[in-house]
């Protein structure tokens, strides 16, 4: 086909002119009256960018969040909520009276096992604290523990489920989605969710623990790996500049933006990522960069020791996140084989000496550290699992899955901190009195950040959708 085939651009077109002239000379060809309509109202889609900061609901303390969540579930007898019951009746069965015991893998006829661990009290408080914990335990004045939680499955996956999104199965938005939902983000060049898990492996849950399900795709969690490679497929091809990567950007967007209908918030979303992901090029290793961090600041978080030093990275990689504005830090303690994580079936003492060995000295240098920057005031620290353990044996030195009762605790963020909350009996089996669910746990943690749970929501199937499903009970006590 010769170039005579084609038609002529119109008179006057050239390079310097705009967008909007190139469309009303293209306009002869397909409807120019329609399109002029266009233009001058200005129809183009806005661009928008869906993780921008959002006002809270109401005044929050609250702007960030990081959860740490202990993957396989630590027994509560054996970490805060010490049960002297348990000595004295050890080796013998649980009274009739606590009926038939719920469990993955035992029916409750074993016996009773007491913890093999010493509790003191510390603190002006007097917290109960064990001594799996030695560095902690300097921190409870700061720590609000609430120890009559439950969960709905015995089954790591489901009740894991439960704990991040409110629901026992897959499909709906995790916690940290919804947050990000709600508020967005006050970086503009890292992802407003990030997820460490731990190097070994992933949590049974997977996934879906830090997934957006419903919500738009750009709300899920990002995973973030120490090293020159923080995110993965976010470097750039070799050979490319960031010039030619810029421009490249540039023209996609101009083409998305000609290309989107008013109102098409998805297609706005995904351009703005597109923007994301080109600034987190240059800005995610520095944030990761530890270098630039005081000889005293890692040791205080045990990167000189080999047991500390994995988890202590991720807890100060947490901190230089929330300085940098991302809402939502999601970090798991256990994930993979089964020799790293709480979940101790058997061989409780080795089991939960080895997890709170690579834990305890991290997470309080993580209080500590945002204390003294002025960052805990206004950031939620959250510490939990899916469930607790039974106060029966199993394989004779382990114990079984407990939904019934279970200690989490918070600090920061608007917490009182020094007191503990609720209690279960006086074998750790049930809570006794309150209980709180899940909807309460996640309706707290919203109330902190102030989000009204009710007024939280997506539409989905026709349904107002929302973390806490038909509402949760904020747990007052947690802010005095």
């Amino acid at each position: 086909m010769s170039s005579s085939t084609f038609p002529k651009p119109p008179e006057g077109l050239c390079s310097r002119s705009s967008r909007r002239d190139v469309l009303r000379a293209a306009a002869h060809g397909f409807g120019g009256i329609a399109l002029e309509a266009m233009l001058a109202k200005g129809a183009f889609a806005e661009r928008t960018n869906p993780l921008a900061a959002k006002p809270q609901h109401f005044p929050g303390k609250a702007k960030n969040v990081i959860f740490l969540f202990m993957v396989g579930a630590p027994g509560q007898m054996d970490t805060f909520d010490p049960k002297p019951m348990l000595a004295k009746y050890e080796g013998q069965k649980l009274p009739e009276s606590f009926g038939k015991i719920t469990s993955q893998f035992t029916d409750g006829s074993t016996p009773i096992l007491a913890s093999p661990f010493t509790f003191k009290q510390y603190g002006q408080s007097g917290a109960w604290v064990s001594d799996l914990f030695p560095n902690l335990k300097d921190c409870v004045d700061d720590i609000c523990f609430v120890r009559n939680f439950y969960t709905e499955s015995v089954v790591h996956a489901p009740a894991m489920y439960q704990v991040h999104t409110g629901r026992i199965l897959m499909g709906y938005p995790s916690m940290g989605s919804w947050v990000t939902y709600g508020l967005g983000s006050t970086s503009d060049n890292l992802p407003a969710y990030v997820v460490m898990p731990q190097p070994e492996g992933t949590p049974e849950g997977g996934t879906p623990c830090w997934g957006s399900a419903f919500l738009p795709a750009v709300y899920q969690g990002t995973l973030l790996r120490p090293g020159p490679t923080p995110i993965l497929h976010l470097k750039a091809p070799a050979g490319t500049t960031p010039e030619r990567q810029k421009a490249t950007l540039d023209l996609l967007q101009k083409m998305n933006d000609l290309d989107t209908a008013p109102g098409d918030s998805e297609m706005a979303a995904r351009i703005a990522s597109y923007e994301l992901a080109f600034k987190m090029q240059s800005h995610a290793p520095e944030a990761v960069d530890l270098t630039k961090e005081t000889e005293a600041t890692k040791k205080l978080y045990g990167l000189d020791r080999k047991e500390t030093s994995e988890f202590g990275t991720r807890c100060l990689l947490a901190r230089r996140m929330v300085e940098r504005g991302v809402r939502f830090v999601q970090i798991y303690s256990g994930g993979g084989p089964v020799s790293v994580q709480w979940d101790a079936h058997k061989d409780l003492v080795p089991n939960h000496r080895k997890m709170a060995g690579m834990t305890d000295q991290p997470i309080a240098a993580l209080l500590k550290d945002l204390k003294s920057r002025g960052l805990l005031d206004d950031t939620l620290v959250i510490w939990g699992s899916e469930f607790g353990r039974l106060p029966m044996s199993q394989s004779g030195n382990g114990r079984d899955h407990n939904m019934h009762g279970f200690t989490m605790w918070f600090a920061g963020g608007g917490v009182k901190g020094g007191q503990t909350i609720g209690a279960t009996d006086d074998f750790g089996l049930y809570c006794a009195g309150t209980k709180y669910h899940m909807r309460d746990f996640h309706a707290t943690i919203l109330h902190a950040l102030g989000l009204d749970q009710h007024k939280l929501w997506y539409l989905h199937n026709g349904r107002h959708e929302k973390l806490t499903d038909f509402g949760g009970n904020v747990i007052k006590e947690v802010f005095g």
